[in-house]
Parts: C-alpha cells; structure tokens; sequence
C-alpha cells in the first residue's frame, strides 16, 4: 500500500503501466529532436511512483506518452497489459498550470469529465458532491478558479482526475508552485486519497524530498536530448513504520523519521551519481 503506513509483506503487485524501451522524438526543422531514449520502468498497482531528474531529461514527455497524448518513436507503453493506442479513459493527467477551465465554476470543472462522457446533471452532482467534500471543497463549489487560491486550485484539479474514476493518475509537477506548508498539506492529501482508492500514481518531481516522501519507487532521469532512466531506487520495504499511525498523523511522522532522511540521502546520491555518469559519458 502506498504511503508510509504500516504494511505486512504482500505478494508482488501487477503492473498497471509498463515502458518498454520508450523513445520520445519530436519533429524540427531539418530532422527530429530525440528527446528520451529507451525508458523501461514498472508502475505496480496501487504505488506511487515518482519520475526525478533535471530540466530537460525528458520526464513530461514520458508522462504524455503514458497518457497516451504522444505516441513514441520507438518502444511500448502497456496499460494493464495492453499497448496503448491514443488516449485512455482510466488514465486521469494534472498537469502543473492545474488546467481549470476559467469560466467555469468549482463544481462545473470537476464535473468536466463526466460531462464530456454524458453523465446527466442529477448524476454528475451526485458523484461530484462526495468528492468536493473529500477535498474540502464542498464550500467553495460555486466559486470561480481566479477566487481560488493555488493550493485550492490545485484541490479542484485533483478532485477533476478523481471524478473519472481513474486507475492511473499521472501528475506533473502539481505542486511546485505552492508554498511550502500548502505543498505538503497537499502531498499528505494524495497520499490519503491513494489509500483509500488504491490508485496507481506517476508523479514528476524535480523535488528529493517529495519523492522522498510520496513515492514508494522512484526513477531517477539523466542526460538531455535524449534523456535515459539512469537508476530505479525501490523504496517499498523501507517506507512502512510500525510505529506510525494511519493517516494524516502517520505521514507527518513518517516525514520526520530516520527512514524519510535516508530516502532523501539516497536518492540525492542516485541523482548525483547519473549525473556524473552523464558527463563522463559525454567527455569520453
């Protein structure tokens, strides 16, 4: 189970996003830019799993490929055990401007989804109003975005993925601009929402520290144009505490213990240490 909370030790998880080897080429003028080259990585059912690395690696660019908005150059991006082929209605994507539609209201955002499926008003608002109290939006339903502050924002956003019922929620970089105590109020908010709807999660972070705390398996990105998977640090086994609670005071505690730290260490070290294999690679 994701999030650091106590956990016994389960049989391996299926894979609910595999890639196969993905290369990501964009077209220029005289050629193609390749922007990622032969990505192979393993999102198991019900993770968090965080994508980590420098500007320019490559990490969107997977996560639209995951989503089926880029088709890539090279390789297999498998959904559930079928290749993907264009857009997936299980698949929910947050992009970092949030992607709100301004115009409409709280309630008529997270209702989007189920709108464009035909769902009739009655039975949107019926899915909806559990999920706006879910996020602690039930007050604010009848607000527009530019009343919102970022971290609300960001609250109508996730509530928009969850209003489709998603087994795949890829998220990129969704919280880097909030502040700090917002980002993690929110963080510990996706954690308690993973829990509850065992949802697989792709994060895209430039931050150690969330993927730290969020992911239970982190990829670490190196190189630009092309950028590579350089190292995958599992931190599953090490994130369960025994001595947390579940919830919100399990992850504030999971935040402040040794294991979080080492994590932290950890992959400031796997970062590091592709970034020097990178440039030794490039001199050679």
């Amino acid at each position: 189970m994701a999030g650091p909370w106590p956990a016994s030790s389960p049989p391996p998880r299926p894979a609910v996003l595999e890639l196969q080897g993905v290369s990501v080429a964009y077209r220029v003028q005289g050629g193609a830019l390749l922007a990622v080259e032969g990505a192979s990585a393993s999102f198991p059912e019900g993770a968090i799993c965080a994508l980590i690395g420098p500007s320019g690696c490559g990490k969107t660019s997977l996560v639209q490929a995951a989503a089926g908005l880029l088709k890539p150059s090279a390789g297999r991006v498998l959904v559930s055990g079928e290749e993907l082929a264009g857009i997936r209605g299980r698949t929910a994507v947050i992009f970092q401007d949030f992607g709100l539609l301004p115009w409409k209201t709280v309630e008529g955002n997270v209702e989007l989804p189920l709108a464009l499926r035909g769902v009739p008003a009655r039975g949107r608002r019926e899915r909806v109003a559990p999920l706006l109290a879910e996020l602690g939006l039930a007050g604010f339903s009848s607000y527009f975005p530019a009343r919102l502050s970022g971290g609300m924002r960001q609250r109508v956003a996730i509530a928009r993925a969850l209003a489709s019922e998603p087994d795949l929620l890829l998220m990129d970089e969704p919280f880097s601009s909030l502040d700090a105590l917002t980002r993690e109020s929110l963080q510990e908010s996706l954690l308690e929402v993973v829990r509850r709807r065992r949802m697989t999660v792709v994060i895209v972070t430039h931050s150690i520290e969330e993927a730290a705390f969020l992911a239970d398996r982190t990829y670490v990105m190196a190189g630009r144009a092309p950028g590579r998977i350089a190292a995958m640090v599992d931190a599953a086994a090490r994130r369960a505490d025994p001595d947390a609670a579940l919830g919100a005071a399990g992850a504030a505690a999971f935040r402040g213990s040794p294991r979080y730290f080492e994590l932290c260490v950890e992959l400031r070290r796997a970062l590091e240490s592709a970034g020097s294999a990178e440039s030794a690679e490039e001199s050679a």
